[in-house]
């Protein structure tokens, strides 16, 4: 099954899935691509928020296909929703599991709140979008 990637929009975190990574039954652990998502939905809310942000609730998160040791993953992020402090990132992580046949599927699909923090790690405003 191949999906199609999103066109609009670059990977913000590209990584191979390693051994380590693995549990017993062979996939990857559940847990470690949660940490994936985060990761690249921080990033994004860090551009957006112009600074430090802090995860505050994961909405959603969709485990379509199993992850496999060697598989290439790509989240690809953006901000869906913004409040005062807040900022609402959709990630979906894309697997290519063969490089010289292309099988690329969805893996997986989250939906994360950060919130602006100062340097005291209080709720800050963000900053307005320039036109």
């Amino acid at each position: 099954m191949t999906t199609e990637l999103p066109e609009h929009i670059q990977p913000v975190l590209r990584i191979v899935a390693m051994p380590r990574d693995a549990n017993a039954g062979g996939s990857i652990f559940g847990g470690w691509i949660m940490s994936q998502v985060d990761i690249a939905g921080a990033i994004v809310a860090i551009e957006r928020a112009e600074g430090q942000v802090v995860t505050v609730a994961a909405k959603a998160f969709e485990f379509h296909e199993p992850v496999f040791i060697g598989d290439l993953i790509s989240c690809y992020a953006e901000v869906v929703k913004t409040g005062r402090t807040s900022i609402t990132v959709k990630v979906d992580v894309f697997a290519n599991r063969d490089p010289s046949h292309r099988q690329t599927v969805r893996v997986t699909s989250a939906e994360l709140t950060y919130v602006a923090v100062d340097k005291q790690r209080r709720p800050r405003v963000l900053p307005e979008l320039e036109h």
